[in-house]
């Protein structure tokens, strides 16, 4: 969803808009050039009968009937009854979640859910009218939230074989595996081009080049729905979802849900093309981005979404939001979005409880004037006309379609086929010395690593579960690690393959080539956001791994498991061979078929992969994208990736083919002096933070000037310039916190190697009879603190740092920091803070720890 997945479990986006959270490039007023985006041709053609058809049934509806159409509520979250009631246009299942709460529902139990929906929507004995509701789901390589599934590479492997027949393919299985279950709606493809892939979402990128995802856009649409002079939307086929609408590959420094400064040109030029494909294949639903355009949200943005994509692209379907995305437009809660239908946004994708004040405060804007009438009915003749083409008034109820309950189908071996070639033709042969590959299965194999049988991590985030981890080999019934796959080759022709992930083996028995499976642990969004691109910073275990093996003069092969291109320079030069496998999925037998030749020493299948992102030459070359125009490529100066944009090498390349990948620079380029002060509240809080209070039961984000909970009262207040500070009161009953939050953890290892400093400004009112403590918050239970009571002088601003190694306890990840800054105390007192900065040096803190 959301950002895809939007549907996943997202943390409350209320959080999230505490105060109007905006880049570090402010808002700025647009001079639009409308005439910058090309006039589009609608894939198909206007139907004056189905036109009718729709302002008929439009007109008989009344405006709760209307404003239902527009809600999109969760399974979670809404009961059969509550369908019945309201009469929801559609619903969805986020990320991690199944039908009765279970992560082992068969697809009976989906079909189930499917079918008690429908009934309920279609039952008009509550409220008034039938119309069939749509269930969406974020199948988004393979129908990933059930159990057994096929599951396809993400898009960044599936761009790397740059084959889009093959990818129609891919997205046909997928609906039907999907329709299995009775569902209707995919939230897929998402074709951000990536610009920085530090962000948590590149694997989610077919790819840097914007030609290469707008033919697999169009593929895709067409593979999902059906082509619009073919099958289209017929019983074999889904909806698909075009997102996320729209630069969400270009926010600053990669941050998931961040601002995109691109130029309208570059906006058209990079981030539109897979809307110019998708729209021309007939995609019939267009997802808003989580991501502000200059600073402005785009699920607010009525330029893009109406005059841009209704009007240029003449896309006549319908926008839905993301996962409370309308909760982080200016002035907006979850609860309450006019701003956002007034932009364009026909379908609210509203999970939590929070669709029930939304269904009901959206109806009374309509009448006080707030939303326009006619904005209402544009939104909900939209919805139907999806609806009238897909077929959803006449065809039968889920459970009674032709593929449902058809669970052969899922998983069948047909479609593992074209999971399998998917997952060849994704792989990059990047270093092949002295042609180690392909390897002779007779050989003694040892298969070290710990992604060599780990069907969860071979398969990353969108896997079963939204962050795709704590998932076991036993919840993937017919899929194949990669050490699978190898030892069923070798087994085949008398060779032997031994499994040990730390790399031991008897020493009587030293193996002929050492396979290592390594790579990134699994993580989906924002969660997967980094820094820099240094592969296991601070923990290098895998290169102690491929050390350890070569020190004891054995040739190893590295198949490298990463959403990401990355710095992996010293692993590359302890590596005879190295393979980038991105994130493959299921179907592990792939990598060893092409790995090995057959018993007769023929190959079985060459590498065809090519690099469809360049690939970085430091850990903080983030930012290194092929130009538009690739024939300049060789005369760009500042286009200087380590391995550039359409590298791969295969079996029958040339000593002169293969770039010199040894012998690498090591050096990670760490220079602390680099590191830029990171601003966290100056004047106002800056993006991707949010501002929270709480007490040891509750926590709430701030949604106006003046909040409240049981601990302390908190407003703005004005230091230097408007509402430049916060005045807290803490009232003493018990403790009392207020602090800076992320939906995602963020990452702060940079800082905390340096000799930097957590700054803010505070003034005390009065004596402290208790500690004031200031704090940093990781992921899980990580929240160590300083007492600064000594350090403030009641009655006066002053200037306050504490040294990050102050909080560098046992239990901290500087990588997974979720609360850069919080105070907290149960004194009774107040206390006035503002210009909270990590310093990227500071020598002389107040608080110095060693």
């Amino acid at each position: 969803m959301g950002c895809q997945a939007e549907h996943v479990q997202h943390p409350p986006a209320a959080e999230a808009v505490t105060e109007q959270v905006e880049s570090s490039v402010a808002k700025q007023s647009q001079a639009h050039d409308i005439n910058l985006w090309p006039q589009q041709t609608a894939a198909l053609p206007v139907d004056q009968a189905l036109e009718d058809k729709i302002a008929k049934l439009l007109a008989s509806m009344t405006l709760e009937q209307k404003v239902a159409q527009m809600i999109q509520p969760e399974i979670r979250d809404i009961t059969v009854e509550d369908m019945r009631k309201y009469g929801f246009g559609s619903y969805l299942n986020g990320g991690g979640a199944y039908p009765n709460n279970n992560k082992h529902a068969t697809p009976a139990d989906w079909i189930e859910l499917a079918e008690n929906m429908y009934q309920a929507s279609i039952d008009d004995s509550v409220d008034g009218i039938a119309i069939p509701t749509m269930w969406g789901t974020d199948a988004v390589h393979g129908h990933n939230n059930v159990i057994g599934a096929t599951l396809f590479p993400h898009n960044i492997g599936l761009g790397a074989a740059n084959n889009p027949k093959l990818i129609k393919q891919v997205a046909a299985i997928t609906a039907k595996e999907v329709m299995v279950t009775g569902i209707d709606w995919v939230f897929a493809p998402t074709v951000a081009v990536v610009r920085d892939d530090r962000w948590g979402r590149t694997y989610e990128g077919y790819s840097e080049d914007p030609a290469i995802v707008r033919d697999y856009s169009f593929a895709i649409v067409e593979g999902l729905q059906g082509a619009v002079d073919g099958e289209f939307l017929s019983d074999q086929h889904v909806l698909s979802t075009v997102k996320h609408f729209l630069g969400d590959g270009g926010t600053e420094k990669g941050i998931d849900q961040g601002n995109n400064v691109a130029s309208e040109l570059d906006l058209y030029q990079i981030h539109a093309q897979g809307y110019v494909g998708g729209l021309s294949a007939g995609a019939q639903s267009v997802m808003a981005s989580f991501n502000s355009w200059h600073g402005e949200k785009i699920h607010g943005n009525k330029y893009l979404l109406t005059d841009v994509l209704k009007g240029r692209f003449a896309f006549d379907g319908f926008v839905v939001g993301d996962w409370n995305g309308h909760g982080q437009v200016a002035g907006c809660t979850n609860e309450s979005c006019p701003q956002a239908v007034n932009a364009g946004l026909d379908v609210f994708m509203v999970p939590t409880q929070a669709w029930k004040p939304l269904y009901e405060n959206t109806i009374a804007q309509v009448k006080n004037g707030e939303i326009a009438q006619s904005r209402i009915d544009d939104a909900v003749s939209r919805i139907l006309r999806v609806k009238f083409r897909a077929g959803l008034f006449t065809k039968p109820s889920p459970a009674k379609r032709p593929l449902s309950g058809k669970t052969e189908l899922i998983g069948q071996q047909s479609h593992r086929d074209v999971a399998r070639q998917a997952v060849r033709e994704s792989l990059v042969l990047l270093k092949n010395q002295q042609n180690i590959l392909p390897l002779s299965p007779s050989m003694n194999i040892l298969v070290a690593g710990d992604a060599a049988d780990n069907i969860g991590k071979q398969s990353g985030g969108w896997t079963i579960t939204w962050q795709g981890t704590d998932n076991q080999n036993s919840d993937f019934p017919g899929a194949t690690s990669i050490y699978g796959g190898i030892e069923q080759q070798v087994s085949q022709t008398g060779g032997k393959a031994t499994l040990s992930v730390t790399g031991d083996f008897d020493a009587t028995n030293k193996p002929d080539v050492a396979i290592v499976v390594f790579g990134e642990e699994p993580y989906a969004e924002g969660n997967g956001d980094i820094d820099n691109l240094e592969y296991q910073r601070g923990d290098k275990r895998d290169l102690a791994l491929l050390k350890k093996l070569k020190s004891q003069g054995i040739p190893v092969v590295s198949v490298f498991i990463s959403g990401r291109p990355m710095w992996v320079n010293p692993e590359l030069n302890q590596s005879d061979a190295f393979v980038a496998a991105w994130l493959p999925g299921s179907e592990g037998q792939g990598v060893a078929e092409v790995l090995f030749t057959d018993a007769q020493g023929k190959v079985q299948h060459d590498f065809v992969g090519k690099l469809s992102f360049s690939w970085p030459s430091t850990p903080q070359q983030s930012v290194v994208n092929v130009p538009l125009d690739k024939s300049t490529v060789a005369t760009t100066a500042d286009y200087q990736p380590l391995i550039p944009f359409g590298y791969g090498l295969t079996y029958q390349s040339s000593k002169a083919d293969a770039l010199a990948l040894h012998n690498l620079s090591e050096d990670n380029h760490a220079d602390a002096e680099s590191l830029q002060d990171l601003p966290l509240f100056e004047r106002a809080v800056k993006s991707p933070w949010s501002m929270y209070i709480a007490t040891a039961s509750d926590r709430q984000g701030l949604s106006s000037s003046v909040a409240e909970n049981a601990a302390l009262t908190i407003r703005t207040m004005d230091r230097v310039v408007q509402e430049d500070a916060r005045l807290v009161n803490f009232n003493g009953s018990q403790v009392g916190t207020v602090g800076l939050i992320s939906n995602f953890p963020r990452d702060f290892r940079a800082y905390s190697q340096a000799s930097s400093a957590l700054s803010f400004s505070i003034k005390v009112d009065n004596e402290l009879s208790k500690p004031l403590l200031v704090g940093i918050a990781c992921e899980g239970d990580c929240k160590p603190s300083v007492d600064i009571t000594e350090q403030v002088t009641v009655g006066k601003w002053q200037d306050v740092s504490v040294s990050l190694s102050c909080f560098d306890t046992e239990q901290m990840d500087f990588g997974k920091i979720v609360m850069p800054f919080w105070l907290a105390t149960d004194a009774k007192v107040s206390v006035s803070f503002s210009d909270v900065v990590i310093k990227g040096s500071a020598e002389t803190n107040t608080v110095q720890c060693p």
